[in-house]
């Protein structure tokens, strides 16, 4: 028949619902195939949008550099140099990858939930649709708070070693860092889901999550000095605040679900 239907295929399982190990593997198998192809389609339609995406991505440097008096600008201006022959590719390939895997992050969230569906009551099966649209939204919103971030942190960076030192910025490291700034805070900002999904299934409750509040807030603070990956201070409490109320949320979201 042929190694992609089979890898489609869903598993077998026993009239309760029940899965053994290797059953599990193989759902994950074809959870994971499923994932990737659908990537591999965004990464295709992602390649049309490159260019636009990468006048979007260089927008706040070029932003920044425009607010230098002019004996202090780059002397490429606000354009990015390439130092290796296959640097432009490489550069190409990565952006239109993270494309891929935001266009398609709607099916590899649904399929995130339904592998972990089997073990979740029938209530608890129907939250696939607000999972799946929650968790996108959020992920938009941390990669959107990301970009607003970007010219303060910029200019924090940029501007730290004092006038006398211009930046000469390679392509691959400045748009290395824009989407690595962006993931980071898209992935942190998926916090409340985490939480409310422990809640539902009795790992925390909200009288936990309560009585934890001084130390999450602790800890958040640690964690948002550590993840960001330009660890300047706009960054920090960029993604620090929205998380402390995320957490609030989390506890307000428990409650009413009387958890």
């Amino acid at each position: 028949m042929g190694l992609i239907p089979t890898m489609l295929r869903r598993p077998q399982r026993d009239p309760e619902g029940a899965m053994t190990l290797v059953e599990h593997l193989e759902e994950l198998r074809r959870r994971l195939f499923i994932s990737l192809g659908a990537i591999a389609v965004g990464a295709l339609v992602g390649w049309f949008l490159y260019d636009p995406l990468l006048r979007l991505m260089t927008g706040p440097f070029c932003d920044w550099v425009h607010t230098l008096p002019p004996h202090r600008r780059p002397p490429q201006g606000c354009q990015l140099i390439v130092t290796g022959a296959i640097d432009p590719v490489m550069i190409k390939l990565k952006v239109v990858a993270f494309l891929g895997l935001f266009i398609a992050l709607p099916i590899v969230l649904y399929q995130l939930w339904a592998f972990i569906v089997p073990g979740l009551t029938r209530r608890e099966r129907r939250m696939a649709i607000p999972f799946v649209a929650s968790s996108l939204f959020l992920f938009a919103l941390g990669a959107l708070v990301a970009y607003l971030t970007l010219p303060k942190a910029l200019a924090f960076l940029l501007g730290f070693s004092g006038s006398s030192i211009t930046p000469f910025l390679t392509a691959n490291s400045f748009l290395s860092f824009v989407l690595l700034v962006a993931l980071a805070f898209g992935l942190t900002f998926e916090f409340p889901i985490v939480l409310i999904f422990l809640t539902i299934v009795g790992v925390l409750s909200t009288q936990k999550l309560r009585d934890w509040r001084r130390m999450a807030i602790l800890v958040i603070a640690i964690a948002a000095a550590v993840i960001t990956p330009s660890a300047d201070p706009y960054s920090m409490l960029a993604m620090m605040i929205p998380m402390v109320l995320f957490y609030e949320v989390a506890i307000i979201v428990g409650r009413l679900m009387k958890r």
